[in-house]
């Protein structure tokens, strides 16, 4: 079974639809989907090593239109920004973070952008916020950028190697993944 999804992962990112395919996830999971564009961006990195710094512009610059939308969702449809938030564990989501833009301002963003903890939370909570717009964009291509031009230089480099081994044991890696997915929805759910 994991080998099926693999091989056509791995045939997506090799596709010409690819990079539009990592566009269009890379908006949405600024705003309101569940993905993050890393399921897409490995793949793709690994499949093309000459394009990996493409791809990762291709996430910066979509994650941060996506933010946009994110923020205009906080700012002007905030019954849909506090439904996505309850949808991913926060329904007091609007008092936690505008506490933390109060107390941390920047460094909300700063922090969480570069981190796997979904964006849309810091996009559409800044918009509640009504965080400095300019500060938001600036930041947010800071901090995504960073996160993606990393995980594409990590794999442009160490890939290969890291791919035949993965490839080897593919179906343990599976189960090792999923199990850290699931474990860390149970984490958030439990911490936060």
């Amino acid at each position: 079974m994991f080998r099926k999804l693999y091989d056509w992962v791995m045939a997506l990112a090799r596709s010409r639809r690819a990079p539009a395919a990592l566009a269009a996830v890379s908006f949405a999971e600024s705003s309101f989907f569940p993905i993050p564009p890393d399921v897409m961006l490995g793949p793709m990195v690994l499949a093309r090593r000459d394009k990996a710094f493409v791809y990762a512009g291709i996430c910066t610059i979509a994650s941060v239109l996506g933010g946009l939308l994110g923020y205009a969702i906080g700012v002007y449809l905030q019954p849909v920004g506090l439904f996505i938030l309850k949808v991913f564990g926060h329904p007091e989501g609007q008092a936690e973070f505008q506490h933390w833009f109060d107390q941390w301002g920047l460094w909300v963003i700063l922090v969480k952008g570069a981190t796997p903890i979904p964006y849309k939370l810091v996009t559409i909570t800044a918009g509640f916020a009504r965080f400095d717009l300019f500060t938001f964009i600036w930041a947010s291509v800071l901090t995504r950028g960073l996160r993606f031009f990393a995980v594409a230089a990590v794999l442009k480099y160490l890939g290969p190697a890291m791919l035949q081994e993965f490839e080897r044991r593919l179906n343990l890696y599976s189960i090792i993944l999923l199990l850290l997915i699931v474990g860390g929805f149970v984490a958030l759910k439990v911490f936060m």
